[in-house]
């Protein structure tokens, strides 16, 4: 039945920087359409309170705190669930940070911090995800992308580069991965209420800004993000690969 293709009962999902914001909604949808969660953060991140949490809604959950950024700590990670018999069939690569400066001003630290957080964490994760996926021949990756997988802001550079990055590494998993049964996808959010944008939704010059600018007229939701990752993540996606769902409210779309 065609309801049923949306049903993720049996399977496990890895969603990373998952202890709050866009990767705790995408969490919880999982765990509302039957899946068991892997969520991760970094040690001390509130992984334990969001997986009580979790758990006290219903959920099966494991946590995993490790460095997404760091390649021993993620290969260890994939070991444990070896050992654990986790078999991760859905990936969200979603830990993120920003960092906002002009660029002529802008540190090689801090530009190595932004990219390594928000495109090589997702390369890594996924190198070890799909290493796993590949011998069964099946895998959903959905890696989490941005309006400036597109367009260009000032100040925000070394996110903006990442996350143009993530758009061509979804579609580099796909050209690579396809033929082993793994999709690859990608989520674009538009402007979202997280403690990440707290202080543009606290600026009233921005905050009209976005609201006039996006068709909607509003900001989004994290758990707006639900439907789109559950479809990605799910049998009714198995023909879909390489491409990125704009969850922005319209903004994309108009000038």
């Amino acid at each position: 039945m065609a309801s049923n293709l949306f049903d993720l009962s049996g399977s496990t999902a890895l969603v990373t920087g998952s202890s709050r914001g866009l990767g705790r909604a995408i969490a919880e949808g999982f765990g509302a359409a039957g899946a068991r969660l892997i969520i991760n953060g970094r040690a001390g991140s509130g992984l334990s309170n969001a997986a009580g949490e979790l758990r006290a809604a219903g959920h099966d959950v494991h946590e995993a705190a490790f460095d997404v950024t760091n390649e021993a700590a993620v290969k260890a990670a994939f070991r444990r669930f070896d050992e654990e018999g986790l078999e991760v069939d859905i990936l969200v690569n979603n830990a993120g940070i920003q960092h906002r400066q002009p660029m002529a001003e802008l540190a090689l630290a801090d530009w190595q911090r932004v990219i390594d957080t928000n495109l090589t964490s997702a390369f890594l994760v996924g190198r070890e995800a799909a290493l796993r996926m590949i011998p069964r021949g099946r895998g959903k990756i959905i890696n989490i992308g941005s309006l400036t997988s597109e367009l260009a802001r000032a100040t925000v550079i070394p996110y903006t580069v990442a996350k143009g990055g993530i758009k061509m590494l979804t579609r580099g998993m796909a050209a690579e991965w396809a033929k082993s049964g793994i999709q690859a996808n990608a989520i674009g959010p538009g402007y979202m209420l997280t403690d990440m944008n707290e202080a543009l939704v606290n600026d009233p010059k921005f905050d009209a800004w976005v609201k006039g600018r996006t068709p909607a007229g509003r900001w989004g939701k994290p758990e707006e993000l639900i439907g789109a990752a559950v479809f990605l993540a799910s049998r009714a996606s198995d023909y879909v690969n390489g491409q990125i769902i704009y969850v922005d409210g319209g903004m994309l779309s108009v000038l």
